[in-house]
């Protein structure tokens, strides 16, 4: 890229971020910001994490802030990352380090004060990218300012070496390639499809991870094509054979203002079966809320009264079947604009009530409540004096028929 030091950005003016940098040693060269806060700042977008490499060790970094008053959460010692907790926000401070060994899954590393060193073991070249914190100078070691210009996702060194050290980069590199890419690095790209069937020996809470963040990334629906074509995932989530449905749902989406959603667009992605949902979301470790979100999407139902669709599912439920299976745009637009600004209600009315007007308590009362609830939804959640109404005709109704049942009925006395 053009850029040859690091833009104004707004994470910049963070509180205390600049008497961290100082504790660090930021005058004498010793701390850059590093990885995807200096390139989503290349690429003018929002900032979340802030990291610090620095070329200090893990037990200095710890006592010079501590020594300033800063706290200090070893989170991840071993490998030499510690978190500062600034008033404004966590920043990651990790050591400069080189791969002792790897397999596959985790990495034994040693200190060391290269940077090129550390930049060596990163994964793609445009994550490879520091910025020294006064100033802004721009050091990059394996042309990861070019790859951003063309918008290209490289390996850094050999493809086959780096995914052989950390199985995980497969999915990571069509992540970013949904993210920040134009046209995939052939190299990479085959080095991926030669090596797919590593990912099963990954956590499925780290594919899970992976996958959830890919799916609502820039170009999602032509990367998962692509992955699908390259046979990516059929070692970790056979079912998906196509990216036809989400294409779908991402026109739908946009055409509505919808903001994409990873659970959503994962039902896109599979057949239209809830019980395989919930055996692929409890493959994947899905939390239970979101199994159960994956399965209604899955389920087949109507969707031309909105409404009463979100007051029986839930709001975020009744828009996935909306986005999903409504027939056309116009009945999804229709949907979608009754549920926008619309709160659910509460049914204004409970069992004392129905006791209040003569039913017994216990399955007289729950049936009735139904019976009430029923019409009330019906009727698009009348206000509560027409509840009132209705629930005066359907606890008539009980008891009629109880007196009815009860005339009916033979005696039990002797003759």
């Amino acid at each position: 890229m053009a850029a040859l030091t690091l833009p104004e950005t707004d994470w910049r003016g963070r509180a205390g971020l600049d008497a961290l940098t100082e504790v660090l040693g930021a005058d004498e060269g010793l701390c850059r910001f590093v990885g995807g806060a200096v390139r989503d700042a290349l690429l003018g977008l929002p900032v979340a994490d802030l990291d610090l490499a620095t070329a200090l060790a893990p037990e200095e970094v710890l006592a010079r802030l501590r020594a300033a008053g800063i706290r200090a959460v070893p989170t991840g010692l071993d490998h030499g990352t510690i978190t500062a907790v600034l008033e404004s926000g966590p920043v990651e401070v990790t050591t400069l380090r080189r791969d002792i060994s790897t397999d596959g899954r985790h990495a034994t590393v040693a200190f060391t004060d290269d940077w090129r060193e550390d930049a060596a073991r990163r994964d793609f070249t445009i994550n490879a990218l520091y910025a020294d914190p006064n100033g802004g100078a721009l050091y990059d070691y394996f042309g990861g300012l070019a790859d951003l210009e063309a918008r290209r996702v490289r390996f850094i060194g050999d493809p086959l070496r780096r995914i052989a050290e950390d199985h995980l980069r497969i999915l990571r590199f069509f992540r970013f390639l949904a993210r920040f890419g134009d046209t995939p690095d052939p190299e990479g790209l085959d080095a991926c499809t030669a090596r797919a069937r590593d990912l099963m020996a990954l956590s499925r809470e780290r594919i899970r991870d992976e996958l959830l963040k890919l799916l609502v990334a820039r170009d999602a629906v032509g990367v998962t094509a692509l992955m699908l074509e390259r046979g990516i995932l059929e070692p970790v989530v056979p079912e998906i054979t196509s990216a036809a449905t989400l294409a779908a749902l991402a026109e739908r989406e946009a055409l509505l203002g919808a903001v994409p959603d990873p659970i959503r667009r994962l039902a896109a992605l599979l057949p239209r079966d809830p019980a395989a949902g919930d055996l692929i979301g409890a493959r994947l470790k899905l939390s239970n809320a979101q199994r159960k979100r994956l399965v209604l999407a899955l389920t087949d139902g109507g969707t031309d009264d909105a409404r009463a669709l979100a007051y029986r599912i839930g709001r975020e439920a009744a828009e996935d079947r909306l986005l999903l299976a409504a027939p056309d745009d116009a009945e999804a637009a229709q949907g979608w604009a009754a549920l926008t600004g619309w709160e659910i209600p509460r049914l204004p009315i409970a069992g004392g009530a129905l006791v209040a007007r003569g039913l017994a308590k216990g399955p007289d009362v729950a049936r009735a409540l139904r019976t009430i609830e029923d019409q009330w939804i019906a009727e698009a959640f009348p206000d509560a004096s027409r509840v009132d109404a209705i629930a005066d005709a359907v606890v008539a109704q009980a008891l009629n028929a109880s007196i009815s049942a009860k005339a009916a009925s033979p005696g039990t006395g002797r003759e």
